[in-house]
């Protein structure tokens, strides 16, 4: 869950263009990326350190690559030469990084900051997983932080490899900086005299040139730092990769009679309850009212949150059970199978229950942002139900933590798709229709992305909503352009 030490990334050979590579990234952060605002200057800074760790990690594949061939060439009496890997199509990989730079994607098209923020650390996660690519023996959770976990030991390992480079170059590296310093010099004289010549060239200065001040400095630092130091861990674990996870699973302890029992019980537990929500489906509004003195909606907010922590403290005695009960016997093998997707499909059907709750709270109180996230959270936390039953009939499952966050994160991306934010103001406007209040006040706070929902709003109640909705929608620079709020305008 740790970095590597200082002292191994001495046995990692450093590839040509690390440094160079770190530098493009964190330009290209500093300048095209605005964090205060979802906009596609993301996805083209992701697309440019994407880009640069792919073409030096290809070329460094392709020197390995040449070097094992005239090594093999020398292999002879029995002796064999190690082979480094070649470069090979990883479908795993192409998977996780189409994924993360797809929720980059959304900041281009959806206005909302709660939803793109969410993107953002989803992609963060998506790509470590695509650079590790398969699973390693340190597990998920480093895999899921590895490039930033790589950047400590990355940092001296760039600059040494940099260092050798440097000693070998040091005359060609003298003239780059002269041209480069004379570069500087000339532009700083005829850009601000071609700017006072001519009004037109003015303007096109005032467009690319960004405000400088403290803030601004600060933001770039900032991002120039944090894309350089990623693309320097990616290019590390790359070069290095962890030690692959392997199929052997040791230790475990927990004979059938000891985990039979408590699972058994909660299986029980599980189908008396659920029998009760099934009479309380047919029952409707007055059964409840009869037996618990409350409306329907007023009962479904009572259990809603009661039976989300039920679900989530199922799915850990699960997977607990699953990693450590023996499977030494058919018998074993058999009761481990028939109880614990027993509890998972009882399970589901606690998720539906929830998911009733909260539509029914919602269609009661209004539809809000938190309300629609957590019902998105049942329904991932269902799928993940499902997953778990796979990895049970299989008795395998090695496979089920990257799929369990692939889940999540592709859940995130349709959520995304589905636009929430303008789900939410419909759903609002369809209970104001059918005679519930409006929350106007509510309504204002959402984002440009609500805009073609209020359509649907009488006059002077649409122009109000808009206005309130088009106050802070200043001009963007071109590296926050952005779907939504450009519609918006």
């Amino acid at each position: 869950m740790f970095p590597p030490r200082p002292s191994k990334w001495r046995g990692v050979a450093c590839p040509p263009g690390v440094a160079l590579a770190a530098l493009v990234s964190g330009s290209a952060a500093a300048v095209l990326i605005h964090w205060d605002r979802p906009g596609i200057g993301w996805l083209l800074a992701a697309g440019v350190a994407a880009t640069a760790v792919f073409l030096v990690d290809r070329n460094a594949r392709g020197r390995a690559a040449s070097t094992t061939s005239d090594d093999a060439v020398e292999a002879t009496s029995g002796r064999q030469t190690a082979r480094t890997g070649s470069p090979r199509f990883n479908a795993g990989r192409l998977w996780w990084a189409t994924l993360a730079l797809a929720l980059l994607a959304v900041g281009a098209v959806r206005a909302a900051g709660w939803l793109f923020a969410l993107c953002v650390i989803a992609a963060c996660v998506a790509g470590s997983l695509a650079v590790v690519a398969r699973r390693s023996a340190n597990g998920i959770l480093y895999d899921a932080f590895a490039v930033w976990l790589a950047a400590a030991a990355a940092v001296p390992w760039a600059y040494a490899g940099t260092a050798r480079v440097r000693s070998g170059n040091a005359p060609r590296a003298r003239r780059l900086g002269l041209s480069a310093a004379v570069t500087v010099a000339l532009l700083a004289v005829f850009v601000p005299l071609l700017g006072s010549a001519d009004a037109m060239f003015a303007a096109l200065l005032e467009t690319v040139t960004p405000e400088v001040d403290m803030p601004s400095v600060a933001r770039w630092f900032a991002l120039f730092a944090v894309a350089g130091l990623g693309t320097l861990g990616a290019l590390f674990l790359l070069a290095g990769p962890p030690p692959p996870a392997t199929a052997a699973v040791a230790g475990r302890t927990l004979r059938r009679s000891e985990w039979a029992l408590p699972v058994g019980a909660l299986a029980v537990l599980f189908a008396a309850f659920v029998a009760t929500q099934f009479v309380v489906l047919f029952g409707g509004d007055d059964y409840v009212q009869e037996t618990s003195g409350l409306t329907y909606a007023e009962y479904a907010r009572t259990g809603f949150w009661q039976l989300s922590a039920v679900t989530v403290l199922t799915l850990a005695v699960l997977m607990v059970v699953l990693r450590w009960a023996a499977q030494d016997t058919a018998a074993d093998r058999w009761w481990l199978r028939g109880l614990l997707v027993a509890v998972s499909v009882l399970a589901l059907v606690i998720v539906a229950s929830a998911l009733g709750r909260m539509w029914t709270y919602q269609q009661a109180y209004g539809f809000t942002v938190l309300r629609l996230l957590v019902e998105v959270c049942e329904l991932w936390l269902g799928l993940v139900y499902v997953l778990v039953s796979a990895a049970v009939l299989r008795l395998r499952r090695a496979w089920l933590p990257r799929a369990v966050a692939g889940t999540a994160m592709a859940t995130l991306l349709a959520l995304a798709v589905l636009d929430p934010e303008r789900l939410i103001a419909e759903k609002n406007i369809d209970r104001w229709q059918r005679g519930k209040t409006l929350d106007t006040e509510y309504l204002v706070t959402l984002s440009p992305d609500i805009l073609p929902a209020t359509d649907r709003l009488p006059e002077p109640l649409r122009t109000q909503v808009r206005a309130r909705l088009r106050a802070d929608l200043d001009g963007d620079p071109w590296q926050s352009w952005n779907l939504s709020r450009a519609r918006a305008r």
